[in-house]
Parts: structure tokens; sequence; C-alpha cells
């Protein structure tokens, strides 16, 4: 025997496993155990957006809770008020119209979309490559921008006789209408038009919902004579409620918070009549100049929202449990 061929016995010798211990796993593995031991990776690709979030949207909801107690003089230095900003705010007949109008939006436009969000997943539910297209158009409102929104229906609820929606109407003997210049009508404008915009985003995650019911369940009921509105009720919308309670809360959420369209559309106009929460506390402290006023109100609205969030979380936990 050689030499070299002696080291190479050896080498092979002293890298097989001896008996009664574990083999080591080979390098790929040990690389790829190294690699998911490593904590920190996940949050290092997080950490921008983090960041933003905590610069953007932490610091200044706690910045607005310290302001809310506080009689805000920019370059002066705030004086602590205590409760004082929010016994104003609350006692504003202003702030109680506008928290009116502001339920009256949110409801209707949370009604409106899952309703029509609902009629049209039941239309465009399968799998063809037609209605693929067409739930594609549908959807399109949602990704355009609000304010670009704001300013098409704006300009198609032109009051004249030759508007754009008043033309139409006039084919089937409607006179014309003010639309947003009327205070009996702006309010049912603006959410006309929040419902247009917000249903197809409910649409598409009720497709979702009804993909996962059982298909069993509708042959069950088929089976026992059921026709298609008794399925509906059934079937359908019991297998929906899981997500008819979250379509609630966002909806709700997005009522409570209503800003843009509203800012664009009317600027809380005519006479008061589409002011809701958010443009009154825009108004408050940006244009008044009452900081600390409008940062009680933003917290009030903050709190409204939680609530409402977790009184529906807990029905739906109950009819759960039950």
């Amino acid at each position: 025997m050689t030499l070299d061929t002696a080291d190479a016995v050896n080498t092979v010798d002293a890298s097989a496993p001896v008996a009664g211990t574990p083999a080591s796993p080979p390098p790929a593995r040990r690389r790829r155990n190294r690699t998911q031991g490593q904590w920190w990776v996940p949050w290092a690709f997080l950490a921008p957006a983090l960041l933003l979030f905590l610069v953007f949207r932490y610091i200044p909801m706690v910045q607005a809770v310290s302001m809310s107690v506080e009689n805000v003089r920019p370059y002066l230095g705030n004086e602590f008020v205590g409760l004082a900003n929010y016994q104003t705010i609350l006692s504003d007949p202003a702030f109680r119209d506008a928290t009116v109008n502001t339920l009256v939006l949110a409801f209707g436009q949370t009604a409106g979309c899952l309703a029509l969000g609902f009629l049209l997943a039941l239309l465009l539910e399968g799998q063809t490559r037609k209605l693929s297209f067409i739930r594609s158009a549908a959807f399109l409102p949602v990704v355009v921008p609000m304010a670009v929104v704001a300013e098409l229906w704006r300009i198609m609820y032109y009051p004249s006789a030759d508007g754009f929606l008043n033309s139409i109407i006039g084919t089937i003997g409607l006179g014309p209408s003010e639309y947003i210049n009327s205070p009996d009508s702006a309010m049912w404008s603006i959410m006309l038009m929040g419902i247009w915009r917000g249903a197809p985003y409910d649409m598409m995650i009720i497709l979702a919902g009804l993909a996962g019911i059982d298909r069993g369940l509708y042959e069950a009921a088929t089976v026992d004579g059921a026709n298609r509105w008794q399925r509906i009720v059934h079937v359908t919308i019991p297998g929906l409620r899981p997500v008819f309670a979250i379509l609630f809360i966002l909806a709700a959420v997005r009522g409570f918070r209503v800003f843009t369209e509203v800012f664009l559309m009317t600027n809380g106009g005519p006479n008061g009549a589409t002011e809701v929460v958010m443009t009154l506390l825009y108004k408050l402290g940006l244009e008044q100049g009452k900081l600390g006023v409008g940062s009680a109100g933003a917290v009030l609205l903050f709190l409204a929202t939680l609530l409402l969030t977790v009184i529906v979380q807990l029905l739906v936990r109950r009819k759960k449990d039950a």
C-alpha cells in the first residue's frame, strides 16, 4: 500500500460516523438551518415599512392624544388643560351634526356596498374567461384614486339640464336635479358615488368566500327541493357570515373616515348638509388653528371606530359559539 492510498483510507475512516453517534447533516442542510435560525432576517426586510409606519402613523397618533389635553400654542409652548378640549368638541352643535351625517353616510355606504357587492358576486361567480374579464372591468373603480373619482362624479353631477346625469334622467321624463348643490340631495349623491366605488371591492372578497362554501350543501339543498332563492338564503348567506362581518367592519371604518370625496365635492356644504367629522376636524385644526380641539375630536373618532370593531367581533364570536 502506498502512502497516498493509506491517506485516502484514513480520510474515509475519519469521515465515517462512529457507531452510536448521530450522523451530521450534510452541508446544504446545515446552511439551511443556520439561515432559518437567523430571526432578524425577516425583521430586516420589514424595517423600512415599519419605520414609515412609526414616523407617519404611530408617532402622530401619540402626539394627537397628548395634544387633545393641551392648549396648542405653536412656538409659545403648549399648556395642559385637561378635558376642556373634549368638553368643547362634545358641546359643539356642529360636531353633533357632523357625527349624525357621518353615521348616515357610513351605514348607508356600508349597506349599499354589501348589497351591491353580494349581487355582483352572485352574477359573476364562475371560472370562464369572459367572467374574469368582466370582474376585472368591474374592479377598476377601486384602483382609481379617490381624487379622480370625486372629480369625475362632480362633473357628472353638473346641475343644469344638459349635465351628464340630468340628460340621462331627462329621457325618462324626470326633471333636472341639483345633486351636490342641494342640501336635500347632496348627502345621497355622495353616498351613491361611494357605493359605486366600494361595491367592487366587496364583490371580490365575497367571490373568495363563495369559493370556500362546500358544493355538497348546494347539491343536498337541490335534492331537498330548494329553489335558487332558498339556496341563497339557507346556504350561501350563512356560509358567508364571517365574510360579511369582516366587510362590515372594513366598510364602517372606511365610512367613519370619509374625507376626500366630501372635501373635493362639497367641502361640507351646502349649508353643512354634508359636513362629516373628518372635514370638521380639518377645518378646526388646520383652518381655525384649534389643534387641541381637533385632536380631541380625532381621539373620539378613533375610540368610536375601535368600539364598533370590538362589538362586531364579539357578536360574531358569540354566534360561532352558539
